[in-house]
């Protein structure tokens, strides 16, 4: 007869090889985000509970590093702007788009120092312009250019981070900084800075969740991404009912001052929508942009650099209603 105490330590140590074997079993997703773009909403919303995986955090000031460990594959996914995604395609990155996040472009701008006498883009001739090379910046940058007439050629541009183009702008060091939210926010309620150009008319307002295609090579990262799509999408919309305490939530996660916060959130009224015929044209628009402006050598297709098998539930259009309506 087998020994009690023997019985009883063969027991644990095989509930603990299950417990190891089950924790091998469940992915991890390493997620990049741009200034608490998602990591905010999702705790805000108390969406990462009973996470199905795990998730590791990096954390990125601007789209240009983000793609880049994208790229290296430091990463599976992360959030980034439709131009720098080109540019990230464009140098050869095993990435696609999986879904897209519709926002009001508005913020994302061409802003000067208060008391500036820059007033539209046609003033910007000769200026100084700091911004991010292959940024949603830069790209607004030469699309507000083109709609005066001008072109890059016509300006000095300074490829700067944001933490650089903003004291350049405030030591007077350039005229103008092209920027996104929520840097927009932050001068405008900080430092009484004006909106010389905003995107309006200028750019589509996309922004993309992007994912390595070894990420969506794995049947269980590619699980988890669905899911973790779902739950964004989810709590963006309760973020939107909840304004009060979620900005409260991103400010202290950005480091940014709440009204900050909450102004490029509200204004930018976003929402995620599954890839559409729509969204690929106007990404094609945006590429053939940058390949007829130099930036980008050879011509790019898009359709391949889009997975379109990714979908969010029906309360998604509903959330696209209920905003239409405010």
């Amino acid at each position: 007869m087998r020994h009690p105490l023997l019985a009883t330590v063969g027991l644990l140590l095989s509930l603990t090889a299950s417990a190891i074997a089950l924790a091998a079993e469940v992915p991890t997703l390493r997620i990049a985000d741009q200034k608490g773009n998602m990591r905010a909403q999702l705790e805000a919303a108390d969406a990462l509970r009973d996470l199905p995986y795990r998730i590791e955090w990096a954390e990125f000031p601007a789209a240009a590093p983000l793609a880049e460990a994208l790229n290296a594959g430091a990463v599976d996914a992360g959030i980034i702007g439709d131009a720098p995604l080109l540019f990230a395609l464009a140098a050869g990155a095993q990435v696609k788009a999986i879904a897209v996040d519709k926002s009001d472009p508005y913020g994302t701008a061409i802003i000067a120092r208060q008391g500036s006498p820059l007033k539209a883009a046609q003033d910007l001739k000769g200026k100084r312009i700091a911004t991010g090379k292959g940024s949603i910046g830069h790209f607004i940058t030469l699309k507000a250019l083109a709609s005066a007439g001008l072109t890059a050629k016509d300006v000095e541009l300074r490829f700067l981070t944001p933490a650089d183009a903003k004291m350049a702008l405030a030591n007077g060091s350039v005229d103008a900084w092209a920027t996104w939210e929520p840097y927009t926010a932050l001068a405008e309620t900080a430092d009484h800075a004006k909106v010389v150009v905003n995107g309006r008319g200028l750019w589509a307002g996309n922004s993309y969740l992007a994912a390595t295609d070894a990420a969506l090579a794995d049947p269980a990262r590619r699980a988890a991404l669905q899911d973790y799509l779902q739950r964004l999408a989810d709590a963006q919309r309760w973020a939107y009912r909840n304004l009060d305490s979620y900005s409260a939530s991103l400010a202290r996660i950005i480091g940014f001052p709440e009204d900050a916060a909450r102004l490029q959130f509200e204004r930018r009224k976003l929402h995620w929508l599954p890839l559409d015929a729509e969204t690929l044209a106007q990404q094609q628009a945006t590429a053939d942009f940058y390949h007829a402006s130099g930036l980008i050598p050879e011509p790019l297709d898009v359709t391949p650099t889009f997975d379109r098998s990714f979908t969010l539930n029906s309360q998604q259009a509903a959330l696209e209603t209920d905003r239409n309506v405010k």
